[in-house]
């Protein structure tokens, strides 16, 4: 093989950036210093040397598989019969394809991956690939520390969260037939490359997996790769021991559905564990805080919630937009969009007589998606066949469930929680214009804004007046204020003579 590189091995290196070229050659150098095996030249590395970089970082099952898609990489973009050894073309032409190639050029590593002979693969062999991958997901991070302290642990049941995962990226694919892998009796069926790569371009994750395989596994151009938008920061309450619904893979689908701005850091709000079972304390905690997920836990293991594109407000209107959507963790990871039949996205209400107290997304009154009781740790699921806002099946195993864990995380960047200083006024503008017709201007309209420094009016005065106003129920604040103030105020003098 010589020194000298051949002109497509010199193509696939103009594709990283010089810093980029330096530090793929560095880690082959190093590679191939090891010359423990006798197939090995000075110019390529071993599947020995291979395992030996890597060390505990990735299972020895993804280190080999990760081998056999180098060294049957071939100098000319296209795959070729696997060779003794990994030539520095051939390890340069493999890390250009799954750092940077496009879904065909990926799709030639992975077929590969999956398996060592020539020709088509098994769909059941591809799903024995996808779950290694997600599970040397989860491997790699927690030895490298980054699972921004969210559980890597699996939740309690069959099938697995690491099964689970694997079981929503092969939904994506589409067989031969043009079905889409979703039943166990289609595993026998035979996926080239043409189905690789149609793969590959739907489930992004399938790419990402891989880049964090080669930047997080081989220790190769970390920088190039933020974990920013794949894990978020979690924030939770400073010295109470809390164990999360989520773990690190439920976690990463739904960051990947959020808007881009709000994957960063996720906040918790409310559990159910921290809280308590008390639906005055999720209110309390979640309205006027931003967009947010809401994850419950039935007794049948089910997980599933929605996510809040927008604040919680208590109301007796339906709130939210487009951007909200359904979500089930397990036994499937599933997200159900918006379909523009109604906007009935987000509901919360609390204390009123004749419609109904809880919180809910998507359908309708007694027919929700997704419907947690005021009578808190009860709710309901119901689709027959599907939600009309959403389109989501049962989320719960039963349609009237019962949950046992509740948890709200705040997504993207800290909201400050607002008091409301409404009237009862602004949200009835025929109650308004009423009384203006009458005649009778709102004199409480300035007194529930915070006096500022130039204000003549003594802020003692303004307490007061604030202080009243809470005492008296909100439906009195407004006819208290007129008959308080129907004569113009003392001057500022009188008051401070104690007049």
């Amino acid at each position: 093989m010589g020194n000298s590189q051949s002109g497509s091995g010199r193509g696939f290196r103009s594709q990283f950036l010089p810093p980029e070229q330096a530090e793929v050659d560095q880690l082959f150098e190093s590679l191939a210093s090891d010359q423990s095996s006798p197939h090995t030249t000075p110019r390529s590395f071993s599947l020995q040397a291979l395992k030996s970089h890597v060390g505990d970082a990735l299972p020895p099952t993804m280190v080999t598989r990760l081998y056999n898609g180098m060294r049957a990489a071939g100098v000319t973009g296209t795959a070729k019969g696997p060779s003794e050894a990994v030539s520095q073309d051939q390890f340069t032409v493999a890390m250009s394809h799954l750092v940077k190639g496009s879904a065909q050029e990926k799709s030639l590593i992975i077929l590969k991956m999956v398996s060592a002979e020539d020709g088509p693969v098994k769909a059941r062999e591809v799903q024995q690939f996808t779950e290694e991958l997600v599970a040397a997901v989860v491997h790699v991070l927690d030895h490298r520390q980054e699972l921004r302290a969210w559980p890597r642990k699996d939740a309690a049941g069959t099938p697995s969260r690491v099964q689970v995962m694997a079981a929503q990226l092969l939904s994506e694919m589409k067989l031969p037939d043009g079905k889409k892998l979703l039943e166990p009796e289609q595993l026998d069926c035979a996926c080239d490359q043409a189905v690789i790569e149609d793969w590959v371009f739907r489930a992004h994750h399938v790419a990402t997996f891989l880049g964090v395989l080669v930047h997080h596994g081989l220790c190769l151009l970390r920088s190039s790769l933020s974990l920013a938008s794949l894990i978020p920061e979690r924030h939770s309450d400073q010295g109470r021991e809390f164990v999360s619904i989520l773990d690190v893979l439920a976690v990463i689908y739904l960051n990947s559905h959020l808007p881009r701005e709000q994957r960063a850091r996720w906040r918790l709000l409310f559990s159910s564990d921290l809280h308590g079972n008390s639906f005055s304390q999720l209110c309390g905690r979640i309205t006027h805080r931003g967009p947010c997920v809401v994850i419950l836990e039935d007794l049948d293991g089910h997980v599933f919630g929605g996510f809040a594109s927008c604040s919680w407000e208590v109301k007796p209107q339906f709130q939210g937009d487009n951007t909200c959507f359904l979500f089930s963790i397990s036994p499937r990871m599933a997200v159900y969009t918006c379909t523009g039949y109604n906007d009935h996205f987000m509901y919360l209400n609390h204390g009123q007589q004749t419609i109904p107290n809880g919180l809910g997304m998507g359908g309708q009154h007694g027919y929700f998606g997704l419907w947690i009781d005021m009578d808190f740790g009860k709710g309901h699921s119901k689709a027959k066949p599907a939600c009309t806002t959403y389109n989501s099946p049962q989320l719960s195993a039963q349609e009237d469930f019962r949950f046992h864990r509740m948890e709200v995380w705040a997504v993207g960047d800290f909201v400050p929680q607002q008091a409301n200083t409404k009237s009862i006024l602004d949200s009835d503008p025929e109650a308004k214009a009423l009384l203006e017709i009458t005649g009778r201007s709102r004199h409480s309209e300035g007194l529930r804004e915070v006096p500022d420094a130039s204000d003549p009016r003594p802020r003692a005065a303004w307490d007061l007046n604030c202080n009243l106003a809470k005492a008296l129920p909100m439906c009195l604040t407004e006819a208290w204020a007129h008959s308080l103030f129907s004569k113009p105020p003392p001057s500022p003098a009188l008051l401070c003579a104690g007049r």
